[in-house]
Formats: structure tokens, sequence, C-alpha cells
């Protein structure tokens, strides 16, 4: 692990009762640590970087509305940390109100943005002509509607459960088996062992020059490396600057994947290395060439050594 103990206190995006909690809870027994509900993806981030906490468990990505900026940027910048382990939640809402209300009763109904966007198909066919309000999280809306400050929440059934609120509608979500990716971060420091079916994560800035884009997808293609995502953000330096957020197969440990990031180093303005770690979406990484596995990459060395040593 990045640190030399094992993590015990645990920063996750809050309050009580988020899809943060449910994935934490499937990550990390109660018995194994501390949770301590943050109320925003920087603030969970900075519990880390601050030592507050041993690590963070954040939402990177949705399999319906995309990538969480909030974490992508939140890792890009700041002191470095790394991703330790990745952890996969089914996500299923339900519209939660106070005991007692009934679909008449709401007029105000609000949710984290992700949320309201996985289902303003239903909400738009139960409300016609509301507009939803968006709030910091699933489970402050849900919060707020038990302390009277909205009508209804989108959340998941943990927070109904948390804020003693009924779930007036459930399976709520207009794409029903949608899936979120949540990944447990740390300080920068040893990495997890190699496990044969590993991802690796990173955030490369490429300059504002013909190719560039080619040219980093090139380092991985050449080694054999495949893409499991790649994702552009504004460097927020000026336009037409971007940073590439990736994921590949494999661990830096692997001498394809290392030659692959040093390279990246030589021709990228920057790169930052987000950590390698056990894949855990259910998929087995592609098999490894031949001329792309490390005895491969050992034997070219060696035979460049005997041509520079003269043998």
């Amino acid at each position: 692990m990045p640190s030399s103990t094992t993590p015990t206190r645990f920063a996750y995006l809050g309050p009580e009762g988020t899809f943060a909690e449910a994935a934490l809870r499937t990550a990390v027994a109660s018995s194994e640590g501390t949770r301590y509900p943050r109320p925003s993806v920087p603030a969970a981030l900075a519990a880390v970087r601050s030592g507050d906490a041993d690590a963070a468990l954040v939402p990177l990505e949705n399999s319906v509305e995309g990538s969480v900026p909030a974490t992508m940027d939140g890792l890009a910048d700041g002191p470095a940390l790394v991703i330790t382990r990745e952890v996969f939640l089914d996500v299923s809402f339900v519209l939660a109100v106070r005991p007692g209300t009934d679909l008449a009763g709401v007029r105000s109904v609000a949710s984290h943005p992700h949320a309201l966007a996985q289902t303003a198909g239903r909400l738009a066919e139960l409300f016609p002509g509301l507009a939803p309000l968006p709030v910091a999280s699933t489970a402050g809306a849900a919060a707020a509607v038990a302390a009277g400050e909205f009508d209804a929440a989108v959340c998941a059934p943990i927070a109904a459960e948390r804020y003693g609120l009924a779930a007036l509608v459930e399976d709520l979500a207009d794409n029903p088996g949608a899936v979120t990716r949540f990944v447990l971060v740390e300080p920068a420091g040893a990495l997890p062992a190699p496990t044969g079916n590993d991802k690796t994560s990173l955030v490369a800035v490429v300059g504002d020059r013909t190719g560039a884009l080619l040219e980093l997808l090139s380092e991985f293609a050449v080694r054999g490396i495949s893409l499991t995502r790649i994702e552009s953000r504004p460097t927020r330096q000026r336009l037409g600057v971007y940073s590439f957020s990736l994921d590949c197969e494999g661990h830096i440990a692997d001498r394809r994947v290392g030659e692959a990031l040093a390279a990246l180093h030589r021709v990228c303005d920057d790169v930052r290395f987000l950590g390698s770690y056990a894949r855990t979406d259910g998929r087995d990484n592609k098999p490894v060439p031949g001329t792309a596995a490390d005895p491969a990459f050992a034997e070219a060395e060696e035979w460049l050594a005997g041509i520079r040593g003269g043998d």
C-alpha cells in the first residue's frame, strides 16, 4: 500500500447515506476503520492530503453520465495521490419523501446533478413542468427533505432509510443497470503489487501542437498496451492546452507500461502517475503479445548491451 500501514481512517463523499458510503461499505468492513463523511470530493481528497484521513473513496465515472469532473480535476491538481483500488457499485434511485407525502404533495425535488440527469425522464413524467434542484449530494438532498427544505429527493435507498424517509417511487432511473466506479486514493508511496490483471491510471498534458494526441497514443500502441479509458480536460491555463486522463491495462512494474510512461515523460508537457491497482470490473486484460512481455524487453536490452560493449 502507499503508506507504511493499512488505512484505518476513510474519508468519503458525504453526508451519511451517499452512494459513496455504500461503495465504501462493500470495500472495507466497518470493523476495519473509521469513516468520515466530507461535503464534497475536493474536501475528501483534502482530508488525505492534510493527514486527517488515510484514504478517500470518491466517484470517478458513471456508466450513464460519464466522468466526475471534481474527481478528475482533484487528482490532476495538488499534491500527488494514487489510486490503490477501484470499487464498482450498482446504482438504483428512489424518490424519497417524508412519510405521508403523496405525489400531489411534491412541489420540489432535489438531488446531485448526476442523479437528476439519470432520472430526468421519469421525473418529467411524474412532475410535468417541475424543475428539479441540484445540490451537492444525493444524501444531502435526503437530509434536506427530512429537514423540510424540499418535498422529495432522488437518492439511494440507504439515504432514505438513514433519514427516516419513505420511498414513494422505486427504480426511478431512466436506464436501469447503471454502475458507478469509485476509486480509493491514498498518499503517493509504495504501490500495490502486480496481480497479473491490473490497471494503470495517469494524466498527461500535451502542448498545442499538431499530432500531440496521436504521439501520446502511439507510445501505448507500439508496446501492445490497450487503453480502457481516455478523456480530455481543459488545463485552465489557456485555450487549446488539454490534459488527457486515461487508464491502460497493466501495472507500472510491467516493462512495457513503465517504458510507455517514461516515453510520455519525454514527449508530454507533464505526466502525473495516478496509480497501478487490481482490475475489478469483471474483465480480464487482453493477452500480452510475446514481443511486449517482460522477457522480450530483457532480451532486447541484453542484445543492445552486447553491441555497445563490443561483444
